[in-house]
């Protein structure tokens, strides 16, 4: 695909991504999960902390920002504001696709702008899973020299490259890829979904790969088989197809759930849209939380006002932490303190 096509095919996720007709609104089975709230919590507001590390970083809470949008014009600005605003926060922030640099050298320079106006944030770089399986390890790695990351997003699509008009559903190899990428990666590697969630079975073929953690990425938020239905040719395959695959996928709840049944360490992501929904998913199990849409938003209208929306996730999150009676989100996840309604 040529420098125009991919920037063309970038820019309309980033414009689709935005319609609520591409969010699988409710089935994230969050509003099915309930806090147990603790009416003595025999602590301080001011006790509950959020810090946490991310591997050797300190992070401001468990919470990031998860991989949207890079390699286009429109993506250039977007990411500028979004890492600003995450480094001054200390939100950890995953970065879109650097697929496009596999054949361009030149987009490279746009981590190199992105490093100067955010110096100290702390990024991850990403790569889909059937392009990893094509790609020397070095030039893998590479992608994160390129960015000064501290860990390496592996994206897991099968739908949306199998519904995508030049998509590549190419995957035959990619456990054995993922072993051998953890193997000689000097940083952390997460694998990661992209809206359609994990099943235990899937999960437990990742035991002995090596990986740092995985992203469940589940089915209630953003759904990129909607939107490559969206960008498909009228009355296509694919855009045929979509229709019937809208609803696919394994929910959050149900692959945090599953995640939780296993040693590895949990992240989670896939229609969280609250701190609320953030304290239920670690309740669930996660170790990490992300936003994508929501942040999105809120960076389309500039650094001031997606600051203001992280404070108060933060704050959500922390009221959660101390209405459960819990110091830290650690204790959350360990007390089972939630039930199914």
């Amino acid at each position: 695909m040529n420098n125009e096509g991919f920037e063309n095919r970038k820019a309309d996720h980033l414009r689709l991504s935005l319609s609520s007709a591409m969010e699988a609104s409710g089935g994230s089975g969050l509003d099915r999960v309930q806090l147990l709230h603790e009416a003595l919590p025999e602590m301080n507001f001011s006790e509950v902390k959020l810090e946490t590390k991310f591997w050797r970083y300190r992070a401001a809470s468990p919470l990031f920002i998860s991989s949207m949008t890079a390699g286009h014009k429109g993506g250039e600005a977007l990411n500028h504001t979004l890492a600003r605003v995450a480094g001054l926060r200390r939100w950890p922030m995953g970065l879109g696709s650097q697929r496009r640099e596999l054949t361009d050298p030149n987009a490279q320079t746009e981590w190199k702008k992105l490093r100067k106006v955010a110096p100290d944030a702390f990024l991850l770089s990403n790569l889909g899973l059937s392009q990893l399986i094509t790609t020397p390890l070095k030039q893998v790695m590479n992608l994160v020299d390129s960015l000064e990351a501290g860990g390496l997003f592996i994206h897991a699509n099968a739908l949306q490259e199998a519904l995508q008009p030049e998509g590549t559903p190419e995957f035959k190899g990619g456990l054995k890829a993922l072993e051998k990428l953890c193997k000689a990666s000097a940083v952390p590697v997460v694998l990661k979904e992209t809206g359609c969630g994990f099943s235990s079975a899937t999960l437990k073929r990742l035991k002995s790969t090596g990986l740092a953690a995985v992203d469940v990425s589940g089915f209630g938020g953003t759904h990129w088989g909607r939107i490559e239905g969206g960008r498909a040719a009228e009355n296509s395959l694919q855009r045929s197809a979509a229709l019937t695959f809208a609803n696919w996928g394994v929910s959050t709840t149900d692959s945090l759930r599953n995640a939780a049944k296993l040693n590895l360490e949990i992240w989670g992501s896939g229609g969280i849209r609250s701190g609320l929904d953030a304290a239920k998913a670690i309740a669930l199990g996660a170790h990490k939380v992300g936003f994508a849409k929501p942040a999105l938003e809120r960076a389309l209208e500039g650094d001031e006002s997606l600051d203001k929306w992280m404070e108060l996730m933060e704050f959500e999150l922390k009221v959660a932490l101390f209405c459960t009676g819990s110091k830290d989100p650690q204790a959350l996840r360990k007390g089972k303190k939630w039930q199914k309604i």
